[in-house]
């Protein structure tokens, strides 16, 4: 229980506001269809409160109730309620379901908004006490970085070397952690070349000249007023009797201080949050924030919601005990009064291509109700991916099939920016005519070509009739642009002539003699000399794309990178580039958009607050998921929010979940072994069904050799991979956890001879043209010559079909 007595809160109130506090109330059907965690967390509304708040347990009616518990007891009129959410939708459904049954609230909650917006309007009226007029503007993140880039060339720094964007991610961590310049600690001294704090003083000297803020200076601000103004401070305090605050497991330090400060009054402050849906530390977001509480906050009231009203046993099962995995954290056990429903589906694919197909079918035959399920619409049904270079796969399968799907939270694949930019290279170089991909890329990335140059060789162009590309040419020729100009434009227009040279390969002159009747050329080209997966590459490589955003620091920049591979690596898929354009023109002019139910896609963290019927989660891989980047920089701090995902990813689902996992993966072109994630390892078998058919992975080699050579050579170490096997008759191998490549033993030997005819079971027929140790090099039939570990290779005869 709290150690507030209820007229603590109200101590030096007047007789009536007492009298009010006594009252008995007009109604309580806002309390109606609680069950008795959510009424004790309504009605305990004095002192500082915790509501841990599980996955679909009902926190969002809960926080409602308590609102109305407020206002309809005569607790707090609403203008002196300040409650605070994470967006403004929220925000906004929530203001019109109080004006609703059961709730019914005669006024609306005047201070219900974000940080964000809640802080903007407080700054307004206490601008001049950081030296600003209350007109003061908001610049966006375009604006900021225009500012910064004025600033870094007034200070002689190189845009390209030390990007505005990588400054202003710097900055933003510091405004996030509640630091201004003078309050940035020494060991962040070497940020951003050892400029970085003189260039954050000289920015926020330029938003004062300029009486504007960005939206990190909206908390900023106003932490620094509160800390240094005690009687701005006192007002707030007084003014707002109660505070609540909705997911207060994202909140970030500044953000934290924030509301400390406010509710350091009557401290009557109500946090609602899970810890074990914390996925937001890459933005800031402190899961230690809800972790102490109790400790900011001595004799504070903690419920714990822990009925679900959303999945079935066997789901919340699964992610219970994923969760428990995690040591820091509160504790709590999700139960719920459903029907067991189908247990948790687990399968594993051959590489990820087949994954998309299975779970292309799946969806189809969910919607006819042919799964042993009950049909379901497609609206129903979602995949949720931790990475969004995985969304090609499907989208390239739902395309091929006609499968509507739509994709949460960002563009398509083929319709991302990194993606259309480099596609327009591609056809550029494929057919450099093409004048809306000239336009596209002639100034991405940055070479100093404005729009006064791009006028001047579009004019020119048109002048002489040519296309854009020769146009160019002729403008560095007859040098009608700027020397800094001529020599970028005339990199250009070289490397597109050197890369479509480079589609062909080298020249052959043929005899008069043999040219056909019909006028064909006696030019000839002889096979290219790199491939058309290399010569992309290459493409991406020296037209200083792929560098723009490996020295792009922004938290965009590594996932745009992933999938620019996943672009290079679908090119695997056909025989030349010209092929891959045209396949991605025609699937895309196929599609339509419409109006009907779709299948969706997003990442986990898009899909935090959503829930389906049926949940796909593909790419449960150690390296994938959990993220080796997010386990690599922040170590078993990452790791637990990786879990977290999980947890989150498996309690988005109502009805049915289905995890899976690809036993090979391409990266860069080339085939990898994975392993199975190790949060399959802490599912919990009773409520687990393992669909993998027997024989996936091993072609027609005995499980007996398989587990000889894999104990021999200590191949892998995953209890879940042999669990797998043993419940399933599998007989697969991948690699361990610790390594991220194939691990081969040095003395094993294949069972096979060279001219030896073997089959694959993606690369089909072929014959052995060489052998390494256990590698062995193929001619496939069809898929050109590929070096494969032996224990993937079957003798042509033992081959079951």
């Amino acid at each position: 229980m709290s150690s507030f007595d209820e007229m603590d809160a109200f101590e030096g109130a007047s007789l009536s506001a007492r009298a009010m506090a006594r009252r008995a109330p007009l109604d309580d059907r806002h309390l109606k269809g609680l069950n008795q965690a959510q009424e004790e967390a309504a009605k305990q509304v004095f002192g500082p409160v915790l509501i841990l708040a599980g996955a679909g347990t009902g926190k969002t009616k809960t926080l409602m109730a308590r609102l109305a518990q407020l206002v309809k007891y005569g607790h707090a009129s609403p203008h002196q309620i300040l409650a605070v959410t994470f967006t403004n939708k929220a925000a906004r459904e929530m203001a019109d379901r109080l004006a609703k049954t059961p709730f019914e609230l005669d006024h609306p909650i005047r201070w219900m908004g974000t940080f964000h917006s809640l802080s903007a309007k407080l700054l307004r009226r206490h601008a001049e006490l950081v030296d600003l007029k209350s007109n003061f503007t908001i610049l966006d993140t375009d604006d900021q970085l225009r500012l910064l880039k004025q600033l870094l060339k007034v200070n002689n720094i190189d845009d390209k070397r030390w990007p505005a964007r990588m400054l202003a991610g710097i900055i933003d961590d510091w405004k996030n952690r509640a630091l201004t310049p003078g309050k940035v600690p020494s060991t962040d001294a070497e940020a951003f070349n050892h400029k970085g704090i003189e260039l954050y003083t000289q920015y926020q000297g330029r938003l004062r000249d300029l009486n504007a803020v960005d939206f990190g200076d909206l908390l900023l601000h106003m932490v620094t007023i509160f800390q240094t103004r005690p009687d701005v401070l006192e007002v707030y305090q007084n003014r707002f009797r109660y505070i609540l605050v909705d997911e207060y497991q994202d909140a970030n330090v500044a953000q934290y201080l924030w509301l400390r400060l406010l509710a350091g009054g009557h401290k009557n402050i109500c946090c609602v949050g899970d810890d074990d849906q914390s996925i937001y530390g890459w933005r800031g977001a402190e899961v230690g924030n809800i972790l102490r509480f109790e400790k900011d906050f001595p004799g504070a009231f903690v419920v714990r919601l822990e009925q679900n009203y959303r999945s079935t046993p066997h789901i919340l099962a699964a992610a219970s005990n994923v969760i428990r995995g995690n040591e820091g954290r509160l504790g709590k056990e999700l139960w719920t009064d459903a029907e067991d429903g189908e247990k948790v589906r687990l399968i594993g694919h051959w590489d990820g291509e087949e994954e998309a197909r299975w779970i292309g079918e799946e969806i189809d035959a969910m919607q006819g109700g042919t799964r042993g399920v009950r049909p379901m619409n497609l609206d129903q049904i979602a995949i949720l991916v931790r990475a969004s270079h995985q969304m090609r796969a499907f989208e390239d399968r739902f395309l091929t099939i006609g499968l509507p799907y739509k994709v949460i939270g960002g563009p398509r694949f083929y319709e991302r920016m990194e993606i259309r930019d480099a596609m327009a290279y591609f056809r550029l170089v494929v057919s450099p005519e093409d004048d809306l991909a000239f336009e596209r890329i002639v100034n991405t990335p940055k070479r100093g070509l404005g729009d006064k140059a791009q006028q001047t060789i579009q004019m020119t162009a048109r002048e002489h009739g040519v296309s854009l590309v020769e146009g160019a040419r002729i403008v560095v020729e007859e040098k009608l642009i700027g020397a800094r100009g001529v020599k970028a434009l005339r990199e250009l227009i070289d490397g597109l002539a050197r890369w479509n040279a480079l589609t062909r390969g080298p020249r052959i002159e043929v005899d008069d003699e043999t040219v056909i009747d019909d006028g064909v050329s006696p030019i000839r080209y002889g096979a290219p000399e790199h491939t058309h997966i290399e010569l992309a590459q290459i493409i991406l490589d020296e037209s200083g794309y792929t560098g723009h955003w490996q020295n792009d620091k922004t938290p965009e920049a590594p996932g745009r990178l992933e999938n620019l591979k996943e672009l290079v690596n679908q090119l695997d898929n056909f025989e030349n580039l010209q092929g891959f354009l045209e396949h991605v023109s025609l699937v895309m002019d196929n599609e339509q958009e419409g109006d009907g139910a779709k299948v969706s896609i997003m990442t986990l963290h898009a899909a935090k607050g959503l829930e389906f019927p049926a949940v796909f989660l593909p790419g449960w891989e150690d390296g994938l998921f959990p993220s080796q980047r997010s386990m690599d920089e922040s170590g078993l701090k990452g790791l637990e929010e990786e879990r977290r995902l999980a947890y989150v990813g498996i309690t988005r689902a109502e009805e049915v979940c289905t995890i899976s996992f690809a036993a090979n993966r391409r990266v860069f072109g080339q085939w990898q072994n994975a392993m199975p994630s190790r949060f399959i390892d802490e599912l919990p078998e009773d409520h687990v069904e393992v669909l993998t058919p027997p024989g996936l992975y091993g072609g027609g080699q005995t499980a007996a050799t398989i587990e000889t050579r894999a104990a021999e050579a200590n191949v892998y170490n995953s209890p879940g991979w042999k669990r797998m096997q043993a419940r399933q008759g599998q007989y697969g191998m991948s690699q361990p956890k610790e390594s991220r490549n194939t691990v081969i033993d040095a003395t094993a030997i294949a069972s096979f001879t060279l001219g030896e005819r073997v089959f694959h079971q993606k690369f089909g027929y072929g014959a052995v043209i060489g052998i390494e140790g256990d590698k062995v090099e193929v001619d496939f039939d069809k898929a050109g010559v590929k070096k494969v570990v032996s224990r993937f290779l079957t003798a042509k005869d033992d081959v079951p079909f």
